[in-house]
């Protein structure tokens, strides 16, 4: 008769479900860090409220207007004729470009008029001025 030991001799196994645990979790953290890591490159601006207020479109040329007048194009503060300049040279590279307006709610309204004119002058065939939605 043949004796076995106390000790039970077995190979070491794989758990595959632990695994599979460990690797959605690191899905989910990379997915969540992503979109908090995505947000527009702007000067925080205190945006008008609108009910029809919509997100903004891919592949869009941001300019603010701040309330003591100044303009932003994305990330850079430039002067009227920049603007111009910056926005004809943008259309030549993309002819559909679309442009989001963010007028602060203090800035004059003969400045954003200024600035549309502008823009509709260069070219931009798609112009849309961005708003904050109410709250209910």
């Amino acid at each position: 008769m043949k004796v076995r030991s106390a000790r039970i001799e077995s190979s070491p196994k794989l758990m595959i479900i632990p695994m599979i645990d460990i690797i959605f979790f690191l899905l989910v953290f990379f997915m969540m860090s992503t979109l908090n890591m995505i947000h527009q490159k702007a000067l925080p601006v205190d945006l008008p409220k609108a009910m029809t207020a919509n997100q903004m479109e891919r592949k869009t040329t941001s300019i603010t207007l701040l309330a003591d007048g100044m303009i932003q194009i994305d990330e850079t503060i430039v002067s009227k004729a920049e603007m111009k300049n910056s926005v004809m040279q943008k259309l030549q590279e993309n002819n559909e470009m679309a442009v989001v307006l963010r007028a602060d709610k203090l800035t004059e309204h003969g400045k954003v008029i200024e600035v549309m004119d502008t823009l509709k002058e260069v070219g931009v065939k798609k112009l849309s001025i961005a708003a904050e939605k109410k709250g209910t």
